[in-house]
Formats: C-alpha cells, sequence, structure tokens
C-alpha cells in the first residue's frame, strides 16, 4: 500500500527537501500552503508542474482548527511533519503574538486533528515536530542534547518550547507516535533570503558583480552549528520510521561564527569579507543567543543518520548557487534596460 504524508511548511525550505525525498520513497505526498496574493510555490515548482503532479497541495492554516481536521480526514495521511511556523527569529520580536498563534498553538490545533481521527478511526498516524536549538537560547551545558534544559531568548524559541512540549504531552497521554526533532541551524540555496546565512552568500555574488556595495550585518561572533538542510529532513522522516517516538537533535557537532561564514563566502570568490561587511545596529535582536552546538549522538547512533555535507561544502554550494542567481538577475536587468533603450 503506499503510503500517503502531509507536510505543513511544505513551500519552505525544508518543506521542499522533505517532499522530494518522500516522493523519492514511493509516498504520495500531499502539503498544506497558506492563502495569499502570491503563488510562493518557487522551492516546489518541479513537484506540483504537469498532469501528474508528485505533490497535490491544499489550502490551509495552522490558524484554522476545523480546516485541519477536515484536512487530515480527507488525506487520511499516515505520516504528518509540522514544518509550518512564523521561523525567522528576530521578526519573532515584532511579531510576538502572531509566532505564539501559529508556531505554538497551531501545532496544538494540529494534534488535536490527529487525535480526533486516530480515535475515531483507530488508525495511528505518526507525527513530526520541528523544534529548534533556539529553544536552548541561554544554554546551560554545551554541546546541547536531548536532555539540555531549555532556555529560550526570543518569542520564537518560547513558541518552539511550547510546541515541543505540548507534543511530548501528546505523545505520553494520547498514545500518539509523536517525535520532535531539535534541529540545529540548518541551510541550503533554498534558504530564505532574509535569514543571515543567505544575505551573506546572496551579497557576496552580488558584489562580486557590481550589483551591491556592502553588507549590512549585525552580531559577527554569534557561533552556531549549521549544517545542510537536504541531510537534515533524511533524519526527519527516519524518526517517523521507529517502532517508537522519541525526541533527537540533529546537527553536526561543529562550531562557526557568523564571521567564519562571511570569511569563507567572500573567499569563494576571491574577495576579502572585511571590505564590503559592516555592522548595523538594527540587525542586533534584544536578547542575543551567542552560541548553539548540538550533540547528536543520539540520532546517529539509534537512527543511523549520518550528514554527507559538510560547513565548507555548504557555503560552497549556496554561493555558487547565488553567483549562478545574480548572473541571471543582471542578465535580466541588462535585456529590460536594452528594450527600454528601444521603445524610447
Amino acid at each position: 500500500m503506499q503510503r500517503r504524508a502531509l507536510i505543513t511548511g511544505v513551500t519552505g525550505q525544508d518543506g521542499s527537501y522533505l517532499a522530494e525525498l518522500l516522493v523519492s520513497k514511493g509516498y504520495a505526498v500531499h502539503g498544506l500552503r497558506r492563502r495569499s496574493s502570491t503563488f510562493g510555490t518557487e522551492r516546489i515548482e518541479h513537484l506540483i508542474r504537469g498532469n501528474e503532479p508528485c505533490v497535490h497541495l491544499h489550502y490551509g492554516d495552522l490558524s484554522d482548527a476545523s480546516g485541519l481536521a477536515r484536512l487530515i480526514r480527507q488525506i487520511r495521511p499516515h505520516e504528518v511533519y509540522n514544518l509550518a511556523a512564523q521561523s525567522h527569529v528576530r521578526v519573532s520580536f515584532d511579531q510576538p503574538a502572531y509566532t505564539a498563534d501559529v508556531t505554538a498553538v497551531g501545532t496544538l490545533r494540529l494534534l488535536e486533528a490527529l487525535r480526533d481521527v486516530q480515535d475515531d478511526t483507530g488508525e495511528q498516524i505518526r507525527f513530526y515536530q520541528a523544534s529548534s536549538s533556539e529553544m536552548f537560547g541561554k544554554v546551560v551545558e554545551t554541546p546541547q542534547k536531548e536532555t539540555t534544559p531549555f532556555y529560550p531568548r526570543s518569542p520564537y524559541g518560547v513558541a518552539k518550547v511550547y510546541a515541543h512540549w505540548i507534543t511530548v504531552n501528546y505523545r505520553e497521554s494520547y498514545d500518539l507516535h509523536a517525535s520532535c526533532g531539535i534541529l540545529f541551524n540548518h541551510e541550503s540555496p533554498r534558504r530564505g533570503e532574509t535569514f543571515v546565512t543567505r544575505k551573506i552568500t546572496r551579497a557576496a555574488a552580488r558584489i562580486k558583480l557590481g550589483m551591491q556595495d556592502k553588507l549590512y550585518l549585525g552580531n559577527l561572533d554569534a557561533q552556531r552549528d549549521w549544517g545542510f538542510a537536504g541531510d537534515y529532513v533524511e533524519a526527519m522522516w527516519l524518526m517517523l520510521q521507529q517502532p517508537t517516538a522519541d525526541d533527537y537533535v540533529v546537527a553536526m557537532n561543529e562550531l562557526h561564527t557568523v564571521r567564519e561564514f562571511c570569511e569563507l563566502s567572500f573567499g569563494r570568490l576571491g574577495l576579502d569579507y572585511n571590505d564590503f561587511v559592516e555592522i548595523d545596529p538594527r540587525y542586533f535582536r534584544p536578547a542575543e543567543v551567542d552560541l548553539l552546538l548540538g550533540d547528536a549522538t543520539k540520532g546517529r547512533t539509534k537512527l543511523g543518520w549520518t550528514p554527507r555535507v559538510s560547513f565548507q561544502e555548504l557555503v560552497e554550494m549556496m554561493v555558487d548557487s547565488d553567483l549562478e542567481l545574480a548572473r541571471r538577475e543582471r542578465g535580466l536587468a541588462g535585456t529590460s534596460a536594452s528594450l527600454d533603450r528601444m521603445a524610447a
């Protein structure tokens, strides 16, 4: 029997990589997308186009409890991956209530829908909750592992702590097969342009081609554990293949600074980041998270998960992709300027 999966946040970085993985494994994949004035499906266009799309999209929102319940009953998924969230840490300080409603309470609404369907049908639905290293915040031990106490330092981190613990609570209270993946920072060429790693690689490429002069950033000394999103979604899938649900840290067990990310990104293009990067206080968080370093021993041992892309390979992959994108942008701009001159 073909397995069915539902992915919330399917149009995001992680959702697109996870959808590709599940399609490659023969799943019937369904994705939840919010209604908006733009399509926003660029990352999964190759999966939804044509007469027989690999991924079936459904309009829905984590703020709509009844809509989630209807969708679960309609699809009857074997696996649900909750990747949807207001996921930008800095933005969460500007929109704390919205972040809490979607990221925290939205997870509760989804769990309630799963519980109701499971109670009615007797069919177990396996659930994955995207927890975050931001839950550790002002870390109380290094490296951080599954047993490390949480100390979130942003509305986003607080919301993720609620979503994490409500998932654990439903697992223990209602016998749901619900696992949490505590993913440390994971990036790719599909990362949103407002996230710091993508801001860096995109700016480096545009500066190389003379399309931009400066890059403004906040705390260059913040230290993170960065990996490749395409590797991390495999860990998500592996969690739901286990006989018993559990929680796992997913990380590279390596520490790098934002400054180092800048150095490697600009260096890939033969540039010195010191000539182009300037500090802008607007990009500092009201409460900073200085260091996040994950210990993924449990996941590597129990799940057999092994990342394939190194930190340097990740940076190079992102820079090369953004360089090609910048070249296309410059070409389009040149074509547009030529047309404007002809029209004049």
